[in-house]
């Protein structure tokens, strides 16, 4: 898919997560949550946890991914190779946006961290809990 000069980047590895990029090539197919769940063989729920970043699809399903999204499973993985054209906006994308945009991966990255350490830490809790009972 061919990037001008507004959208290079839109779907990139430092703008965007896996779950965006799954989220925005399905949007692109013109599919609904519900559509592309079905079509995969899989729930709802696993399909919104997969775009809102809270899990990943197993190795297996990538394949599955790809092809029925239409995009390489290089550009799933980490945003890179032929780009999906950004969303449709009224205008160029301001230098300020772009940066806001950045910042805001940037904190959902650090959120998904923080996520799996409280799992850990509630999961080290419940052990001792158990052990102590």
């Amino acid at each position: 898919m061919a990037e001008s000069s507004e959208t290079k980047g839109w779907f990139s590895g430092e703008v965007a997560t896996f779950g965006d990029r799954i989220a925005g090539a399905r949007e692109a197919a013109g599919l609904t949550r519900e559509e592309f769940a079905t079509r995969i063989g899989v729930r709802v729920k696993t399909v919104s946890a997969w775009e809102e970043d809270l899990s990943e699809p197993r190795g297996n399903r990538l394949q599955m991914l790809a092809g029925m999204l239409n995009v390489s499973i290089r550009w799933l993985l980490t945003g890179e190779g032929d780009d999906l054209d950004a969303p449709d906006a009224p205008g160029a994308m301001t230098l300020p946006a772009k940066i806001a945009l950045a910042e805001l991966a940037r904190m959902r990255t650090q959120l998904a961290a923080l996520t799996r350490e409280m799992e850990q830490t509630e999961d080290r809790l419940r052990r001792l809990l158990q052990a102590a009972a």
